[in-house]
């Protein structure tokens, strides 16, 4: 999942980190505090939220997910999380770093949250948030948000929604298939929402953003300080942030960057949308390949495949043999991929039955997110095709 950062994101970073503004306080940013309140007013647009939103930009997804959690264990005490079980690994940890307890929510075939199963955990009475995972890390998955809610809400749950990965695909939803499409607009009902700038968005790292749905949680955050908050009667992001000093170069370059590439389908969607039809595309080749078949439909775009084999143990060493193969610098094909584990169960739900001989076994994963890959699938399929027959010669 490696983009690197547009050269006017790069550019204006540079230049404001000369001047270093710390955007905690108006006091020592207040070019770049008023820089990150557009920004935010935009994204919290593009997500649907109320022009009495709050929020702020954060060093990363994780921090950002961090907060979210925090208010809703303070609204909530003692209440657990409950994430999907293929939500990102730090959301259990966060849990650990708060002291509340988390609960893994299995996924259907689709690697999409368990609604059934959401419901049970629910009426225990013990969940204080849900989090829904808009694009998870391993397969791109969206989680069925706009069933979520109404179920949350039925039994007082909060909703937080993940998006770290996914969240500028709501610039092209009307692209995306109508399912999907639904949870991305969906997004505008749910309590908090966070989204990294510094994986779609054209932004060095960290750059990520949460935002809530209404004001209400200013009370968690009240704090009084003798030594600052003094140079203006403004709300300082100091004053509605876990965190304290964050570089005001973030906003900057951000800022800068939306000038060229407004939040818009002729804006950063020109930008998002050539990865999700190349995953679409590749998907195609892979399910008339006669050497790979594909694991799921993508739904963003991270596509995941594997070779055709008899067996988990055979899987295993076939995909690896592959991968090593585009890790090899020194051929004159270069394809970067990726590898992601499973279970005999998860390939049996995908109508994959392989001989359950090992316990997990690795297939290939791509993550698709910069616009120059959509051109170059037929060159990518055919090294990948190419590598997986030399691969399985290899290994029998």
């Amino acid at each position: 999942m490696l983009k690197p950062p547009h050269p006017v994101a790069v550019a204006a970073y540079l230049a404001t980190m000369q001047l270093n503004p710390n955007n905690h306080s108006i006091d020592a940013s207040a070019a770049t505090t008023r820089m990150e309140h557009e920004v935010l007013d935009q994204l919290a647009a593009m997500f649907g939220y109320p022009a009495d939103y709050m929020g702020h930009l954060t060093w990363s997804g994780t921090t950002a997910n961090l907060e979210a959690l925090w208010v809703s264990r303070e609204i909530a005490p003692g209440k657990a999380i409950a994430h999907s079980a293929d939500a990102h690994y730090t959301h259990s940890r966060m849990g650990e770093v708060l002291g509340i307890a988390t609960v893994g929510i299995p996924t259907e075939a689709d690697g999409r949250m368990s609604l059934d199963a959401l419901e049970r955990e629910l009426a225990t009475g013990r969940i204080g948030v849900v989090v829904a995972t808009l694009g998870t890390t391993g397969l791109g998955a969206v989680d069925p948000l706009a069933d979520i809610i109404p179920l949350a809400r039925q039994h007082g749950a909060r909703v937080h929604v993940d998006t770290a990965y996914g969240g500028f695909f709501a610039i092209i939803a009307d692209e995306l298939d109508p399912e999907t499409a639904r949870h991305f607009r969906a997004i505008a009902q749910a309590d908090s929402v966070v989204v990294d700038p510094h994986k779609h968005g054209l932004q060095p790292y960290g750059c990520g953003a949460v935002l809530f749905n209404d004001q209400s949680i200013l009370r968690f955050y009240h704090h009084e300080s003798p030594y600052t908050y003094f140079a203006s009667t403004e709300r300082h992001f100091g004053e509605i942030q876990l965190e304290c000093s964050r570089a005001g170069a973030s906003a900057a370059a951000l800022w800068a960057t939306l000038k060229v590439f407004p939040l818009t389908m002729q804006g950063l969607g020109a930008i998002v949308l050539p990865g999700y039809r190349a995953a679409q595309t590749w998907h195609g080749l892979i399910a008339e390949s006669d050497i790979l078949q594909p694991y799921q439909r993508p739904e963003l775009d991270i596509i995941t495949y594997l070779p055709r084999v008899t067996s988990m143990s055979e899987l295993d060493r076939v995909s690896h043999a592959i991968f090593e193969m585009a890790a090899d610098t020194t051929r004159p094909q270069q394809t970067h991929l990726a590898t992601y584990v499973v279970t005999p169960r998860q390939l049996t739900a995908r109508g994959i039955d392989l001989e359950p001989d090992v316990e997990r076994a690795r297939i290939m994963r791509s993550v698709l997110m910069k616009p120059e890959h959509e051109p170059l699938i037929p060159e990518m399929h055919h090294h990948v095709s190419m590598w997986s027959r030399r691969a399985y010669e290899a290994t029998h």
